[in-house]
């Protein structure tokens, strides 16, 4: 059964931060004090607010510990010191360089698909092969499909009635969102969505069982009519962002499994030109 770890509200010290986050990373005290080469004694007195961390400390553990970004922010507001890491809009000029980037990945990923998505599954960027084949799964309710990956495979009125191993597919994503939500971000956004998930029909209520393994590749099998896609997917992330919004990117690329899905994909252009 989901074992909930209680939530961490804004207001939350900053020792109660460090100790959920020790706890998070299954690290003793003297585990972290021994890595962030501080003293012991000096680590126990900031987890129970007996002193105070200087900024320089609260930097230092954030890399020890491997906050993200967003949770790094959270600890120093806790301290007492205000945020180091913005979090910029994706259209910004600014993030003119991320952009080409991801434009450029989107692009050499064709003819199969790849969406950009952030922290929550939202999805900020299609490329051209996506758009194809979730039109060609949903006609015309493609427009008014959900904007997130979770709420598209979960969602009966979306992609899951095409989506072939559903089950296996389903258990996969929920065990993702689970371990994002008590192992790594305690954040209640995370904690919803995964909520929402586990609400949706069909959804046994022994998701996530903590004794199945993750699969490392877990392929995906769409069906439609005579057509079948078998796909299996890679995550990329951008490396050393000191931005938010672009270490919560995520670009996930379908690959073909099979030479028939290799021309099935392929297919996809000539019919989508003609109807255009």
């Amino acid at each position: 059964m989901l074992r909930r770890r209680a939530a961490l509200s804004p207001e939350d010290s900053v020792g109660a931060l460090l100790r959920y986050w020790r706890s998070a990373r299954r690290l003793s005290q003297l585990a972290l004090a021994t890595e962030a080469e501080v003293s012991c004694r000096h680590l126990c007195f900031l987890e129970t607010g007996r002193a105070s961390p200087s900024r320089e400390m609260v930097l230092l553990l954030s890399r020890v510990l491997d906050l993200p970004l967003r949770e790094r922010n959270t600890l120093l507001l806790a301290a007492g010191f205000a945020p180091m890491y913005p979090e910029t809009t994706l259209e910004a000029p600014e993030l003119a360089p991320i952009r080409g980037a991801l434009d450029a990945i989107l692009s050499q990923q064709e003819p199969f698909p790849a969406v950009v998505m952030n922290r929550y599954w939202d999805i900020l960027r299609t490329n051209e092969a996506a758009t194809r084949f979730f039109d060609f799964l949903l006609g015309e309710r493609a427009s008014t499909a959900p904007s997130n990956v979770l709420r598209m495979i979960f969602d009966l009125g979306a992609v899951r009635p095409y989506v072939a191993n559903w089950d296996a597919v389903a258990e996969s994503l929920v065990q993702r969102v689970h371990r994002e939500c008590v192992g790594g971000v305690p954040d209640g956004r995370t904690r919803a969505l995964l909520a929402e998930l586990l609400a949706y029909p069909g959804v046994p209520r022994t998701w996530p069982d903590p004794g199945t393994p993750m699969i490392p590749v877990l392929p995906v099998s769409f069906v439609k009519g005579d057509k079948r896609f078998n796909f299996f997917s890679t995550v990329t992330t951008l490396g050393t962002p000191q931005d938010i919004t672009v270490q919560e990117i995520r670009i996930e690329c379908f690959f073909p499994a099979d030479a028939a899905t290799e021309t099935a994909a392929r297919q996809l252009i000539s019919a989508s030109t003609t109807a255009a």
